[in-house]
This record gives structure tokens, C-alpha cells and sequence, in this order.
């Protein structure tokens, strides 16, 4: 689905006056695959490179050296930007940002419509969408009137009545509180779990890369670690040096660990805690 080769991405500085005065290294010799149907989260302190690594999945960046394939297409190919923009779905941090229309239904519909769906089928898109992500109720209301977690699932149902087959979020739950994150993380796995649609989820936080096929973890505009979510959080200490947490859970396994007791490391869920510490009693 997604095939990095390379990539390097350099932002251009400017004075004062406006003219250009050096660049900056944003991504720095990046290579990964995704493979069709799978959920990735890319990990990274602020500064990372991540975001910018997002917006090349999308051709809204473009290689400064390396290549970008989605579905087999190049990004640096200007004549198939529409067709990328089609198969890669955006979601953004902030669902302000992306929602423009008047009424739910007519925000999900501008999308297909653009795009020179029939009419009749773009309302068959608006329903189904909607009911994806649990907003169907919603239709008729005003985005203003919802809530943060509703209106970032309107936005992704924007993406999904637009049939891709990837959808990339970027840092997606930044600005909602711990139940709209939830919301829309659950609308995530749903949609990669039960429709096929590949995810990639740009997060800064670490409890919702848990449930992740894949992780990377980005530092200084590189990959610097890269695994399963029980790999990459078992290495508490190197999370430590990136300037990184790890789950709550899976840092009071490590401790306890350090004290002595037999926990695996790489503990995910509390269930998973509980489940150690019972055997530890038997």
C-alpha cells in the first residue's frame, strides 16, 4: 500500500525579507512499507519528523530525494495527484480544519460529490459512512453543535464516503479529552478490523499504538526503533532517551520488574498485569 525508498525532505529557511537562506532536514533517509489492510502508528516527540512524514503519504509534501509510492503510485508524479488524494485519506489534528459544511450529512456528501459521484450514490456513501463511525444520528445536526470526539468522527466519515483504501491520521485525538480519543481510535480499529482499510495513525500518544500491527518510533527526521507494540514498549529505557513515554501499565510492569518480581516485560493492557501478578501469588 505505502513503500518509502529513501526519502529525504528538506524545508527551506528564509531571511527576514523572504528569501531563502538554508534549509532544514525534516525527514532524514526514511525507508518503511505498509502492506494492504494493515494498522501502523508512527510514533515521535515534537519535531520528529512525523507530521511531515504524514503529509507525504497524501502528496501534500514532495520528496526532496527518495520516492513516495501509494498503491503503486509515485507522489512526485503531479499528473497523479487526484488518484493518490483518492486511495490516501486525510484526517487532521483538528476537525475545524476540515469541516466545512452546514449540516453533518452535507459536510460527509462533499467529498464524493467533488469527486463526480452520482447523486443517488452519494447519499448511499453519507449513510453508510455515518453509520462506520457511529454518527448517523447526527446527520441532520449542525458540526458546531457536537462535540470534539463527534466532530473528528464526522471528518473521518468525510474520508471514508470518499472509498479509500488508506486513511492517515494525523495525530488525530490532540485535541479532544480522553473520551472523544476514544471514540475515535474505536472508530479506527473498526474500520481497519472489519472494512480492510489500511491505517496509519500519527500519535503522540502511546496508549493508542497499542493496538497497532506495526510501530515506528521517529527521532531527528529517522526511523530509530521499529517493531510490534510489545517490542517497542518492552524497550523502556530507549523510549526513555527518544524523550518518550510508554503506557502507564506497561511502565509499572518495567518497575515492578526492576524490583524484583517475574513480569514480562512489554505488558500492554491491565488485564495483562493482573493476569502476571496472579501467577506470581500462585
Amino acid at each position: 500500500m505505502i513503500k518509502i525508498s529513501k526519502l529525504i525532505h528538506d524545508y527551506i529557511q528564509r531571511d527576514e525579507e523572504g528569501n531563502p537562506s538554508g534549509t532544514i532536514r525534516a525527514i532524514n533517509d526514511v525507508s518503511l512499507d505498509v502492506r494492504p489492510g494493515q494498522f501502523i502508528a508512527i510514533l515521535g516527540h515534537n519535531g520528529s519528523g512525523k507530521s511531515t512524514l504524514a503529509k507525504h503519504l497524501n502528496a501534500l509534501l514532495f520528496p526532496t530525494e527518495g520516492t513516495v509510492r501509494v498503491d503503486g503510485l509515485d507522489t512526485k508524479d503531479e499528473s497523479l495527484i487526484w488518484d493518490i488524494r483518492q486511495t490516501a485519506g486525510m484526517v487532521f489534528q483538528n476537525p475545524d480544519n476540515q469541516i466545512i459544511g452546514q449540516v453533518v450529512e452535507e459536510d460527509v456528501g462533499f467529498g464524493p460529490e467533488n469527486m463526480g459521484v452520482p447523486t443517488e450514490k452519494i447519499w448511499q456513501r453519507v449513510e453508510e459512512s455515518l453509520k462506520t463511525v457511529g454518527m448517523y444520528k447526527y446527520r441532520k445536526k449542525s458540526p458546531n453543535r457536537l462535540s470534539g470526539g463527534q466532530k473528528q468522527r464526522v471528518s473521518i466519515a468525510g474520508v471514508i464516503a470518499m472509498h479509500p483504501k488508506c486513511i492517515v491520521m494525523d495525530e488525530p485525538t490532540a485535541m479532544l479529552d480522553p473520551s472523544g480519543r476514544a471514540d475515535v481510535i474505536k472508530a479506527a480499529i473498526k474500520l481497519n478490523r472489519e472494512d480492510g482499510i489500511t491505517i496509519i495513525l500519527i500519535t503522540h500518544y502511546m496508549e493508542e499504538a497499542i493496538q497497532a500491527d506495526h510501530v515506528f518510533v521517529m527521532d531527528d527526521g529517522r526511523i530509530a526503533m521499529q517493531g510490534s507494540p510489545r517490542e517497542v514498549f518492552s524497550r523502556v529505557e530507549e523510549m526513555k532517551e527518544l524523550h518518550l513515554d510508554v503506557p502507564q501499565v506497561t511502565l509499572l510492569g518495567h518497575l515492578l520488574r526492576k524490583e524484583g518480581l517475574d513480569i514480562p516485560e512489554g505488558i500492554l493492557t491491565r488485564e495483562e498485569l493482573a493476569r502476571a501478578l496472579v501467577r506470581l501469588k500462585k
